[in-house]
């Protein structure tokens, strides 16, 4: 996405999606050329300009509540997979994203957390290759 100018939150938005979502979530908001340019720039000026530029959190946990959020959700597999790339990232280990759906079991169900885990292996064998 070009802009002629950038507000201090589009490039604090930009360097957080780099840092976290790396090439991925570049594809996202690339992925809307032509039919959302506004929506790419709220992703990266609201949500990593915004949200993920706060303090109070650091970035593992800010992923862990995304991943678990998306989760909850159900049917969110596109973005599903881009913030479990984005946790590993971030320093989160295959293990540790594999218990947070664990812990997520008795809140929302076997079959979210399955499809869960389903999207994470694609996302680790892709990883491991």
């Amino acid at each position: 996405m070009e802009r002629k100018e950038q507000t201090e939150r589009f490039k604090k938005g930009s360097a957080n999606l780099a840092k976290i979502d790396g090439v991925g979530g570049q594809a996202v908001i690339d992925s809307l050329a032509g039919v959302g340019e506004d929506v790419g720039k709220y992703i990266i000026e609201f949500a990593f300009g915004d949200i993920y530029g706060r303090d109070a959190l650091n970035f593992q946990q800010r992923e862990m509540i995304t991943i678990t959020s998306l989760l909850s959700q159900g049917d969110t597999e596109p973005q599903l997979e881009v913030h479990i790339n984005a946790a590993l990232n971030v320093g989160l280990t295959q293990s540790e994203i594999v218990e947070i759906f664990i812990q997520c079991i008795p809140y929302v169900g076997f079959p979210k957390v399955l499809n869960a885990l389903f999207v994470a292996q694609k996302v680790f064998d892709k990883q491991d290759n």
